[in-house]
This record gives C-alpha cells, structure tokens and sequence, in this order.
C-alpha cells in the first residue's frame, strides 16, 4: 500500500476559550474598559493580518457549552500561529477564560486520483491555489467545525484499501457534497501528527440548517458509513470585533 500524495498550504489553528463570567465580574470598571480596548485591538490585528505576510483570522461567538469564543487563524507556518495564541494569552480578557480546547492542523488536498492537476503544476492551478490558501467567507453568518479520522477496525480498515478503492470513495462523497455548492463553503486541514484526529472539517454558511442536512446526507456515503468516526462538533456565529463589548454584556 503507499499513502496518497498530498498537497499542503497555510497551517490552521482554531484557539477555542471559555469566559469565566465571576472573573470577568470582578474586574474593576476600569479594568474591563483596558481590557476591552486592548482585546479588540489584538483580534481586528488578527484579523488584519498584521502578524504575517499571508493568512487569514476571523473570530466567532461559540454556540452552546463547549466554548464561548473561537479565534480561527490561517497562517503560512506553525511559528505564527504560536505568535498569535501567546499573544492572546498576555492580554487581560484571557485571565479571564480557560481554553478547553485547540485544534491544530494544515490545509491539505489529499490525491485520491483525481484531476484537478499535480504536484508540479500546482502554482498554475487558481482551483488548487484557492484550496490551499482559501479566503474565508466573511459574508456567512455561521461556522460548524468537527475533526475526524478514518476507521482502521477489521474490515473496515481505509488504510488497507487500495488506491483506486479510495479514490472512487472519495469522488462519489465529493458528488454529495457539490449538491450543496454555493450554500456551504468548506476548508479540509489535515492533522496526522499535529493533534489527536486526523483532519478537520471547518463548514461556513449563512444557515446552519445546512450543516446538519450536509453532514446527514453525506452519512450515507460508504466513505462515511464504513470508514469514518467523528469528534466533537462545534458551532459559532460570527463575532466582530465591534461587537465584543456587547458580546460581553458591558
């Protein structure tokens, strides 16, 4: 068996945090305003990429119990991702959270045979190009992000399959998903060796209804239905920096 080849572009960090509302409260009047001002500044030079030549960050207000903030950072190399979250780490809003969870990972096209050129043409390519370093969709509303692997239980081992076996899986779970063009944009990041699965999924839409219809649907691809274990998922909606004094409740 030999792996498939695989391209990579920016490295990917989704930098989770949960508030703690009695440490935030018990800020002086004054320390919440530096801390405000100070936060909003750092994540609008985030967001404008002050930190690196190229890349891409965009901050979302978390849904449900897992996590109240998500900083979303795409970054030419591991180097300034750390820049970033340490950076986050020294401001006084980040007394204020726990981090219950990150994700590490690099945007990656993996070659299961498929057309969309190779390796040596790759710089040619604006599809290939658009992959790897991908702008995120500023104009949806919604983010719904979830890592997974590949099963390697009896039968049901993708790493036993053959080259064309996979490839002929992944190009009818490419055809499900292109029902779905022009609802739902998504970036594939892998991560073997960088965090505990083995990619990432980050979907963008403005109707989260289309999270749940996609990914029910694509469940019963036998990609899916034989070879595939999920995490944990999460769910934001965009949060401007504006905004984050009122995302406070100040």
């Amino acid at each position: 068996m030999t792996a498939p080849e695989t391209l990579e572009g920016w490295f990917a960090l989704h930098d989770l945090r949960r508030i703690d509302r009695i440490a935030w409260n018990r800020l002086p009047a004054a320390e919440k305003e530096k801390a405000l001002a100070e936060a909003t500044d750092l994540l609008a030079s985030f967001e404008a990429v002050e930190d690196a030549p190229a890349g891409r960050s965009i901050t979302y207000s978390m849904i449900g119990h897992k996590a109240d903030l998500l900083m979303l950072h795409l970054r030419p190399g591991v180097s300034e991702l750390h820049h970033l979250e340490r950076a986050f780490d020294q401001t006084i809003l980040a007394s204020c959270t726990t981090r219950p969870t990150s994700y590490l990972s690099v945007i990656e096209i993996s070659r299961h045979g498929s057309p969309e050129g190779t390796a040596e043409n790759v710089q040619d390519s604006p599809y290939m190009q658009a992959r790897l370093y991908p702008e995120i969709p500023d104009h949806s509303s919604f983010l719904c992000f979830y890592p997974m692997s590949k099963k390697r239980e009896g039968i049901n081992n993708w790493y036993s399959l053959t080259a064309a076996e996979r490839g002929e899986l992944m190009r009818a779970h490419g055809r499900t998903g292109r029902h779905y063009a022009g609802r739902v944009t998504q970036i594939v990041s892998g991560s073997i060796g960088l965090d505990d699965w083995e990619w990432g999924v980050t979907l963008f839409s403005d109707d989260p209804l289309v999270f749940k219809k996609l990914i029910y649907e694509m469940r019963f691809d036998e990609v899916s239905a034989r070879y595939a274990d999920f995490g944990s998922f999460y769910v934001g909606q965009r949060l401007l920096t504006q905004d984050l004094s009122r995302w406070l409740g100040e």
